[in-house]
């Protein structure tokens, strides 16, 4: 594989790159590594392992191991950019899996359409859809259930590429031969930004299904039918801004429907669903965070509803009185217990139970991978995902509070530096990208804040108003408030912090990525004395180009979200665009882009180095052509990191 070329381009004023920063070269090494496993899942009779590693191109790949002696039996990729997205196993001897294909590490990964399938010893490898396929099939599929009691066949649903149908095809198809038997079409489309989710009951039947109207691509339709033979119904149809239901799981009375839903609360809610009567109803809801449900597992399939998980001032978990399958639901909260305030998920287990994959792991804690055995009641280690990271060395992240100026109370995370006292420390603000929907979590390990609370800096992660996870009136907040009231949230969180004397209001810069990256510039903009500099990351700069370029304007339904979040007024768009307001730039700025994002394309990124150019304003600039939305590459993101780490010691960590 050819090296991509990569360079550094600096203006005329742009500033020398300093040898004065103390960076240190092994902590980047470390946090740039990829993961040594995203996910495992133990076969149905426990007899082998199969794991998912990045590369350290950035491709996900399967390995598959001999559970006993963890010998590795095969590894296998896609070609070029293409990872694998999903994977399980159809049989204890033969696994069927997904590919994607990814530009950016900040990018949601896009589905290629095909499926493949091969034995565990990577032998007999057989794509099963798509045009590679032995039919040749110009279409996109995508496996809506693995059909555990059937070991040779999965449910998939198909639409031809490139096509504007009306429907969506279900076929049962055959895991050795890529043979397919038709179920019927259900009248939903899908499009490039959207998916359709269809669920099956105990007898293999699809009984439910959510996606776009085939008429109108702003509406959700949810469509049910009674059987096999029966016609597909509209249930209920809604738009995005009237809530979401997703259902999760049809529990084995065959009628029932458990799913996630904020049709009658703000918050997202644990609801149930009668096929029957059509009617909803509450199971589990948290006043101010989501919650989501915990199943029981039965023969490879969840079986009962036994709890919900949630994040709110910590990670916790509450379960629900009467279950019938009272063992699972003690074993369950017996682990969960076992690892306080920590993300804890049963990701497999064999048909019987007998054996578990659990996954621990938080923002103080990378992942680790455990096997449950039912017969010695024990949990023991089968990797850690990322085991030069030493967990208790490593900076820690708290979840913290605060007031806006308005009163609304705003969550957020602190990570300070090991080995400092909370004190007059140099403070980076990061928000996170997104930024609707999206929340920095206690769940998730920010290799980001850890790089640089390892450098000596706090860092404040802010969920501003218009995050995720506090309810739709908390995200609709922050509509058309990209640049105004999301920016004094944060703002906000930082007086926080130098209020109870944790932050140097003399020592304080502002570094974020894609919406972060564009908050990294307004804050400098709308306060230009309170920052020494800022750094945008793979950033929008220019809120009117978004309309024009990038792949959200591609869909109409990206175009109707964007209409939705930013400000009506094209003049207004500009007020709260940083390539427009370079005149109120007061500090140095530095600019890092990815010369394939698709998402936020490198447009933004030379249309605020030309304003900045045009009036002579110091800068950095930082340009990687082969990389998407956020680097992949490790060698990347160490050369991102130590520039940005010599930038911020020039301004704030003398």
């Amino acid at each position: 594989m050819k090296k991509l070329i990569s360079f550094v381009v600096a203006a005329a004023v742009a500033l020398p790159v300093s040898v004065m920063a103390q960076v240190k070269e092994d902590v980047l090494t470390k946090y740039a590594k990829p993961s040594q496993f995203l996910d495992i899942k133990i076969s149905p009779e426990g007899n082998y392992l199969a794991a998912t590693s990045r590369t350290d191109e950035g491709k996900v790949r399967l390995t598959v191991l001999d559970i006993n002696d963890k010998k590795v039996l095969s590894m296998t990729e896609g070609q070029g950019n293409e990872s694998v997205a999903s994977f399980n196993w159809a049989n204890d001897d033969r696994l069927v899996m997904s590919m994607a294909r990814e530009v950016g590490s900040l990018d949601a990964p896009i589905p290629t359409g095909e499926i493949f399938a091969m034995d565990a010893d990577g032998g007999n490898q057989k794509i099963l859809t798509g045009p590679r396929s032995d039919d040749g099939d110009y279409r996109f599929a995508q496996i809506i259930d693995f059909l555990p009691d059937e070991p040779n066949q999965v449910m998939i649903y198909s639409v031809r590429m490139m096509s504007n149908e009306p429907y969506i095809d279900l076929y049962r198809m055959k895991l050795d031969s890529g043979r397919k038997r038709a179920e019927g079409r259900i009248p939903l489309r899908r499009y490039k930004s959207t998916n359709v989710s269809v669920l099956l009951d105990d007898e293999g039947v699809s009984r439910i299904a959510v996606g776009t109207d085939p008429d109108n691509r702003n509406q959700l339709v949810m469509m049910t039918r009674d059987g096999a033979n029966e016609e597909w119904e509209v249930a209920n149809t809604y738009f995005e801004e009237e809530g979401h239901f997703t259902p999760m799981e049809i529990m084995p009375d065959g009628h029932t429907v458990i799913g996630t839903s904020t049709r009658s609360s703000d918050t997202s809610a644990i609801v149930s669903y009668d096929l029957n009567t059509h009617e909803s109803t509450v199971i589990a809801e948290h006043p101010k965070t989501d919650i989501a449900p915990i199943f029981s597992l039965k023969n490879g399939r969840n079986n009962e509803l036994i709890g919900g998980a949630y994040e709110y001032d910590a990670i916790d978990a509450v379960f629900f009185q009467g279950v019938k399958d009272k063992q699972f639901a003690n074993i369950t909260q017996s682990i969960i217990r076992a690892f306080p305030n920590r993300s804890v998920g049963i990701r497999s287990a064999t048909l019987d139970n007998s054996k578990m994959v659990i996954t621990v792991s938080s923002a103080n804690h990378p992942a680790e991978f455990y096997l449950y055995d039912a017969e010695k009641g024990a949990l023991s280690m089968i990797t850690q995902a990322r085991p030069w990271l030493d967990k208790q060395a490593m900076p820690e992240t708290q979840i913290i509070t605060y007031q806006a100026r308005d009163g609304l109370k705003i969550h957020g995370l602190l990570t300070l530096p090991p080995g400092k006292e909370a004190k007059d420390l140099p403070l980076i603000l990061l928000p996170h990208g997104g930024p609707h929907g999206i929340r920095d979590s206690l769940t998730n390990l920010d290799t980001d804040a850890k790089v640089l609370a390892e450098h000596g800096y706090a860092v404040l992660q802010p969920n501003f108003r218009g995050s995720g996870g506090y309810g739709n009136e908390f995200l609709t907040k922050g509509y058309k408030k990209w640049g105004t009231t999301m920016i004094d949230d944060m703002t906000d969180g930082v007086d926080y912090l130098i209020e109870k004397g944790i932050a140097d209001p003399e020592r304080m810069c502002v570094y974020g990525a894609s919406y972060g990256g564009y908050a990294a510039l307004m804050s400098v903009i709308r306060e230009p004395k309170k920052y020494k500099c800022t750094i945008g990351f793979v950033g929008v700069y220019d809120l009117n180009l978004m309309f024009q370029e990038g792949d959200i304007s591609e869909a109409k339904a990206g175009v109707n979200y964007l209409s939705k979040v930013l400000p009506t007024d094209k003049a207004e768009r500009e007020s709260q665009s940083p390539v427009h307001q370079v005149d109120k730039l007061e500090v140095p700025v530095f600019i890092i882009q990815g010369g394939r994002d698709v998402r936020v394309p490198k447009e933004h990124a030379f249309r605020l180095r030309d304003a900045l150019e045009k009036r002579n304003h110091t800068y950095e600039w930082l340009l990687k052509p082969g990389e998407g939305h956020g680097f992949y590459k490790p060698e990347n993101n160490i050369e991102r990191w130590n520039k940005m780490l010599v930038f911020l010691d020039k301004y704030i960590n003398e």
